[in-house]
């Protein structure tokens, strides 16, 4: 994991590239989560927290940026968020265990970034909202409760996930920075 991470810095640097949109740090606890299955490091929490670790440590040495992705953790998900909002009904205290555990040590290691994932926890959020708009999960866990101090980026705002009920993009992106997000990412037509 370190090599790939050092490999893939180093092609980065190359080209001038200063960040990159990983490590996926999901677990990968559901069979179904095709999106993420080969993308994840691993199903075992711990294993996929060190591998994640390695992964980050090896693209830092670089000088090239990791961004932790997709959180809170898309490796239940039996959807897709690119065509349509994946609900996942784990509690809090099942994703602190599992799905926040690469996040916690990255960010005792000095993560620098994070990208939100558009996701529903509603036993968590109380809510039908992408985790991307939730201040709950931005704000109130992920800078407070897991003090998280780097930047905040969101997946793609042209994915359906996050664009329920027929919300335009300039509309998603306002609730997206006003739920606690820095950055926003919308992908260019192809």
């Amino acid at each position: 994991a370190y090599q790939s991470g050092n490999i893939i810095g180093q092609e980065l640097r190359v080209l001038g590239i200063n960040m990159n949109f990983a490590p996926t740090v999901d677990i990968y606890t559901n069979p179904e989560a095709h999106v993420i299955g080969p993308r994840s490091f691993s199903a075992d929490p711990v294993e996929a927290a060190f591998l994640s670790l390695a992964y980050y440590h090896g693209l830092e040495d670089t000088g090239v940026i990791a961004t932790a992705k997709h959180y809170p953790g898309h490796g239940n998900a039996d959807q897709d968020s690119h065509g349509t909002l994946p609900v996942i009904r784990d509690g809090f205290d099942t994703i602190w265990e599992s799905d926040l555990l690469p996040y916690r040590l990255l960010i005792k290691e000095g993560l620098a970034a994070v990208m939100s994932g558009h996701l529903n926890f509603p036993l968590i959020t109380g809510n039908a909202e992408p985790t991307s708009l939730s201040p709950t999960v931005l704000k109130d866990i992920l800078r407070d409760k897991m003090h998280f101090g780097g930047v905040v980026i969101t997946d793609d705002m042209k994915m359906y996930g996050v664009r329920q009920r027929d919300r335009t993009i300039p509309e998603v992106c306002e609730l997206a920075l006003r739920a606690g997000n820095d950055m926003i990412m919308i992908s260019r037509p192809p």
